[in-house]
């Protein structure tokens, strides 16, 4: 089943969400391990754990312009013993369809579509 253009699935819904209660709580970007964390306080989380789905979602979402990304600084990422991080900032048109989704399905979770039963 293909999805109305402008439609979002319930995880990029979820990510979008999540994106912008971490920017309410002070942090603006995040990174894949830390939204998978901040999504797993939210109902569908469990679907979509797998890494894969969370990063070709983040990669659908940065093309469609609804996130910007940036490779974190290699400065910090070596200090810190580790690999780099690509972050993740929720745009404005981002929040935009994300608001659009909460108007078209306020009684369900964000973003999922369904279909009518045939009789």
């Amino acid at each position: 089943m293909r999805r109305r253009p402008g439609a979002l699935l319930s995880i990029e819904a979820s990510l979008l969400q999540a994106g912008l209660q971490l920017r309410l709580q002070g942090t603006p970007e995040f990174h894949g391990f830390m939204i998978a964390k901040e999504i797993k306080h939210q109902k569908e989380a469990k679907r979509y754990v797998t890494q894969g789905t969370l990063y070709r979602a983040l990669n659908r979402m940065e093309n469609a312009g609804l996130l910007t990304s940036r490779w974190e600084d290699p400065e910090i990422s070596e200090r810190e013993g580790r690999p780099r991080r690509r972050l993740y900032q929720v745009t404005a048109s981002g929040e935009q369809a994300l608001a659009k989704a909460k108007q078209t399905t306020p009684d369900r979770p964000q973003g999922l579509e369904t279909r009518k039963a045939e009789n």
